[in-house]
Formats: structure tokens, C-alpha cells, sequence
């Protein structure tokens, strides 16, 4: 068969969901109650699970326990550590090697034991402690006497659930493609619960710490399969290109309020027992498999009946010539030569393989490593700042609402690169101011932090976007998988950065600020991608930002190029010239007249399998 025969038969059998959506509806009724009562909500799991380790770790003040004061009150006994001027004393972590019933008989003080105190007394360690339990009334700490020698404790606890990350979104990334999206969610948010009842009936913090690796297997993949599979479901496939960032914004909006609701639900729930209960409550809600999906695994008349039930509840008709063309297309099988072509397609090495696109692959991996290394850090951090914990938390969580709207609109008229380079820059910068600071400027403290928290997670939501416009559609899902999944083993740094504040409350942040501004100026290197067509090919992908200038640098809002500007729009040009290319050039939307995006005004294809369906697995 000819070129042009081949090209006749493959635009006939071509099924494109973008074409018919605006005749059933881009953003409908259907749409509408599909994404605020279903998609949206189960994003908010993630948060819960993510960060309420954080107030079941809560420290509250100790000091040693004493059987033979046991006739005073816990303050006068309490007393006896804080006045001391001896540091392992007043830690907590080492008592008096004394006699207390011998020194009471002996002395006339009857009083304040702290009078009898001589500091010259041998000391000892402590077996045993009590806790003030006025404002921290349950936590793991005090039912495992997780203080002094073992404090380090609850930070493992933190890098057990980041280690289970890596392994579960690969897990339930493979899931999603075998089982199909709603049973492997459900099968997440199962594990998930599962996870939280071994937390929640814990005997000894290693029976707590490997219950936090098996609901770390869901944290990453709790949430973005809501958000990858169900928003993309929802994005690439039921609403129209017009519609698409507004549910990206709208799904890390969802995120960022069950981030608030944490923060209410930890200070009603004071027991950590019962908040590992309160934070893992199911969300049963069965949602709809995916069209594009149930078409690749040939369940046509399921596809149909979804595809039926939104043009009616939209108040359309899904029109017949579109369920005969989609007959079609299922029932021509595939040649053998364009099997062989698939499976050969480009492997991870092609990320290294030529300098251009190796250098921008180190580039957007570190800024993503950067990104979440610094965003999960502030949102552990925040709970020890300020004078109420859950109120910095709140805060941390609220003020990323301006940020995600500042951000989206930024990126529509400065771009990508500018836009991240001046929020991780800022972010740094603000997290290194506070090591000048006294000790006592708490308030100041936490409002340079809360600045912080804004500017990170407002460069945390531009990399997703940019790393996908960067990276080619060959290697796109290989890309992103491989950054996000070097950047995850970074988190299982994070929470022993942060161990380093309880000598110097402002070190984590030092830190974090340092590497968040070595991340925006190298991001500076990376090319521009608004107004600008994507590369398809490995081959545009190591032209794309090839010819980079330090007057691109410079330029912070991108202008619109010119129809044949650069070396990379000619080879677009010259590739569009090849039949083989069809889809290409009717991916830039000249053939329907209308703009695959109208917020982002990039333009990026979705990598798919030979059948069509988005790859999920390479995205995780």
C-alpha cells in the first residue's frame, strides 16, 4: 500500500474525541458534576495522609519520671527540670542520681522542691518520662517515649512514608493500565485505609514506622491519579481544549483545601489514635472509566454508553456518523510493521544521548528535585513555627491559593521560565533572610516562611507544565517519569534536614533556601515554550533550544515568533512537509480552526500507546 493510500485509510479510521465534544458538549452538566463532586474531592485524601503524621509526632515538654515525688503535683515536679541550669537537666534527658525520700526527710523545705536542688548532684539517665499533656494531649512520643536518645525517631518515621512513594506510584502506575483507572483509585484508597488501621492499632513505633511505608505506597499515587488519570481523563478527554488549565488550577485548589480541612481536623482531634482513624475515611464514589482506555481494550459499547450519557445529560445527541466511525476504527487491525515500529520506540537513554536534550534533562531534573525538596520541607516545617502549630499550618495551606491563581496567570503572559526562576529565587532568598534574625523574632520568622511557602508552590506548579512542553512527545512520558521519580528519592532526605532544627530552628531553612535559588538561576539555561510549537520527535526535541542565546535569557516576557523565525520552526516546517507527518501538523489545530489551548497557549500532544491510550505509566 502507497503513502497516499495509507494516509486515506488512517485519516477514515482517525477518531478524534476533540472533534466531537463541541457538538455534546466541551464543559456541560456532565463535565461540571463529574468534576466537582468526584474528580476534585479525591485529591483531598492525599493531604490527609501525606501531613498527618505530623501532629501524631507532636513533642510535647518531658522530664524525667519520679516514683518517689510521686506525692507532689506533675508542675512542682516539673519545676525541678525547667530551673535548672544544667542543659541535660533541663532537656529533660538525664535526672539526679539521688535519693528524693532520704533529701525530703533531711530538709525542713516542704515546698518547692527546686530549693532543695544542688546542682553539684551526680546526674544519670533517664528510664522513664512524664509529659506535659495540656496542649499535646496524645501522640506517638508519649506512648513510645520517642525523646532523648531516640527523638530521631519520628523523623524516620517521616522517611519511611517518603520511601514507600517511588514504589507506589510505579505500582499503582502499572494498575492503572491493566485494571483501569476507578478499581486501581479504589485499590489506592484501600491500601490506604488498610495502612491507617495498622497506624491507628500500633504497639511500638517499628509496628508504627511500617505502617507509615504501606500508606506512603498511596501518598503520591492517592493523589495523582486523581489528578493525572481523572483530570487528564477529564481534561484530554471530556472537555474541550478551552477548558483544560482551569482544571489543572481548579485539582491543586482541591488539593490545597484538604490541607486546611487537616488543619481543622488535628486541632478538634487532639488523639493520634483517633486522627489516623478521622484522616482515612474512604471516599465512595465509584468513578467512570476512561473512553480512550475502554476503546483500547475494544470494550466499545462501554465507551459508547459514557460518551451516550454525557451528550444526554448535557442536553445533546451523540451523533451517528461519529459511533459508526468509532466502529470502524476498532474492527482494522493493525499491520505487523507498525507493531514493530511502536515497540522500537526511543528508551531513557535518549534523555543523555545528545548534549542539547542531556542538558536540559539535568536541568528540569534538578529543578524538580529542588521544587520538592523545598516545597515538602516548608510543609513539614511549618507546624514548628509561630506560637500555635495548627495555625501556621493553616497558613502554609492557605497562602497557597493566591499562589496557584498568580501563577496561572503568569505563566499566560511571562511564560514558564522567568515566572519559576523569580518564585524559586524569591522563595530562597526569604528562607536565608531569617538566618539573620534574633532567636525571638518568631512572628517575623513565620511570615518570611509563609512568603516562602507562597513563591515554592507557585514554581512547584509550573514545573508539571514545563517539563511536559520541554520534553518531546517520544520521550515525554519517559522524561517526566524519570525526573519525578529522582526527585521523590530526594524527600527521603528532607525530614532529616529538617531533625537539624531542633538545635538551630532557621539551619532547614538555610538550607532549603540555598538550593531553592541554585534552582531558579539554573532554570534560567532552559528555553522558552510559550507561543512556541513542542517537539514531537527526539529529533526537535535536541533543536528545540539549541540555538539559546543570553539574550533569551534576558527576555522576560516572550514575544511571539514569527511563522519561520528559527532553525527549530524550519525543521518543523521541513518535517511537516512528509506525509508520515499528518498528525503533526493537525495537532497545532490548523486543520479545526480552533486553539488546542486558550489559557496555555503551547502546544503539547499527549504521548499515547499503539492504541491510542495515554501512556500512565511512563507519566508516573
Amino acid at each position: 500500500m502507497d503513502n497516499s493510500d495509507s494516509g486515506k485509510n488512517k485519516k477514515i479510521n482517525e477518531v478524534d474525541l476533540d472533534e466531537v465534544l463541541p457538538i455534546i458538549g466541551e464543559f456541560g452538566r456532565y463535565q461540571k458534576l463529574l468534576l466537582w463532586l468526584v474528580c476534585l474531592p479525591a485529591c483531598i485524601p492525599c493531604g490527609f495522609g501525606a501531613f498527618n503524621q505530623l501532629f501524631m509526632s507532636d513533642v510535647p515538654p518531658h522530664w524525667c519520671s519520679e516514683p518517689q515525688l510521686s506525692n507532689f503535683t506533675a508542675e512542682q515536679r516539673k519545676r525541678i527540670y525547667e530551673q535548672s541550669n544544667v542543659t541535660q537537666v533541663k532537656n529533660g534527658c538525664m535526672r539526679y542520681a539521688i535519693n528524693w525520700t532520704e533529701v525530703l526527710a533531711s530538709s525542713e523545705v516542704h515546698g518547692d522542691l527546686e530549693q532543695l536542688v544542688n546542682e553539684s548532684w551526680p546526674l544519670e539517665k533517664c528510664n522513664s518520662w512524664e509529659y506535659d499533656t495540656s496542649f499535646v494531649q496524645s501522640s506517638i512520643v508519649i506512648d513510645f517515649d520517642l525523646v532523648c536518645e531516640r527523638d530521631i525517631y519520628p523523623t524516620v518515621g517521616l522517611a519511611a512514608l517518603n520511601l514507600g512513594g517511588p514504589i507506589g506510584v510505579y505500582f499503582f502506575g502499572v494498575l492503572n493500565d491493566r485494571i483501569g483507572r476507578r478499581k486501581s483509585y479504589f485499590l489506592c484508597l484501600a491500601t490506604l485505609i488498610f495502612g491507617s488501621l495498622l497506624t491507628a492499632c500500633a504497639m511500638n513505633f517499628w509496628w508504627w514506622a511500617t505502617s507509615r511505608v504501606i500508606v506512603g505506597l498511596t501518598i503520591p499515587a492517592v493523589y495523582q491519579i486523581p489528578f493525572i488519570i481523572y483530570v487528564f481523563f477529564l481534561a484530554l478527554e471530556l472537555v474541550g481544549p478551552n477548558y483544560r488549565s482551569f482544571i489543572t488550577v481548579m485539582t491543586c485548589m482541591f488539593y490545597t483545601l484538604g490541607l486546611m480541612l487537616l488543619s481543622g481536623v488535628t486541632y478538634y482531634v487532639r488523639n493520634w489514635v483517633y486522627l489516623a482513624l478521622a484522616t482515612s475515611t474512604p471516599f465512595t464514589l465509584f468513578l467512570p472509566e476512561s473512553p480512550r482506555w475502554l476503546l483500547a481494550k475494544g470494550r466499545i459499547e462501554e465507551a459508547l454508553k459514557i460518551l451516550e450519557t454525557l451528550a444526554r445529560i448535557n442536553g445533546t445527541v451523540l451523533p451517528d456518523t461519529f459511533k459508526q466511525k468509532l466502529k470502524q476504527k476498532m474492527m482494522m487491525e493493525r499491520t505487523l510493521s507498525e507493531e514493530k515500529r511502536l515497540k522500537e520506540g526511543p528508551g531513557v537513554l535518549a534523555l543523555c544521548r545528545t548534549p542539547n536534550m542531556r542538558l536540559k534533562s539535568i536541568l528540569i531534573t534538578f529543578n524538580w528535585f529542588a521544587n520538592d525538596m523545598v516545597y515538602i520541607g516548608l510543609s513539614y516545617y511549618g507546624p514548628s513555627l509561630g506560637q500555635n502549630q495548627y495555625l501556621s499550618f493553616l497558613l502554609s495551606s492557605v497562602v497557597e491559593v493566591p499562589s496557584c491563581l498568580v501563577c496561572w496567570l503568569l505563566m499566560d503572559r511571562w511564560g514558564r521560565r522567568w515566572p519559576l526562576c523569580l518564585a524559586m529565587t524569591l522563595s530562597g532568598i526569604s528562607c536565608i533572610v531569617t538566618v539573620t534574625l534574633p532567636p525571638d523574632a518568631v512572628i517575623t520568622t513565620l511570615v518570611l516562611f509563609l512568603f516562602s511557602k507562597f513563591t515554592i508552590s507557585a514554581s512547584f506548579l509550573i514545573i508539571y507544565p514545563f517539563a511536559g512542553e520541554l520534553y518531546p512527545t517520544q520521550l515525554r512520558g519517559i522524561g517526566i517519569g524519570t525526573s519525578a521519580y529522582i526527585a521523590g528519592l530526594g524527600l527521603v532526605l528532607i525530614p532529616f534536614i529538617n531533625y537539624l532544627g531542633r538545635e538551630n530552628l532557621v539551619l532547614p531553612l538555610l538550607i532549603m533556601g540555598i538550593l531553592s535559588v541554585i534552582g531558579g538561576i539554573t532554570g534560567l539555561r532552559l528555553p522558552e515554550t510559550l507561543h512556541y510549537k513542542l517537539p514531537q520527535t527526539v529529533e526537535e526535541g535536541e533543536e528545540f533550544g539549541k540555538n539559546w542565546t543570553m539574550a533569551d535569557c534576558i527576555t522576560c516576557v516572550p514575544k511571539r515568533p514569527s511563522e519561520h523565525s528559527n532553525s527549530y520552526e524550519d525543521l518543523t516546517e521541513k518535517l511537516e512537509m512528509s506525509p508520515t507527518t499528518e498528525t503533526t501538523a493537525l495537532a497545532t489545530g490548523s486543520a479545526s480552526g480552533r486553539s488546542k489551548f486558550t489559557r496555555q497557549q503551547s502546544i503539547m500532544e499527549t504521548p499515547l500507546d499503539s492504541s491510542g491510550v495515554v501512556k500512565m505509566t511512563c507519566w508516573f
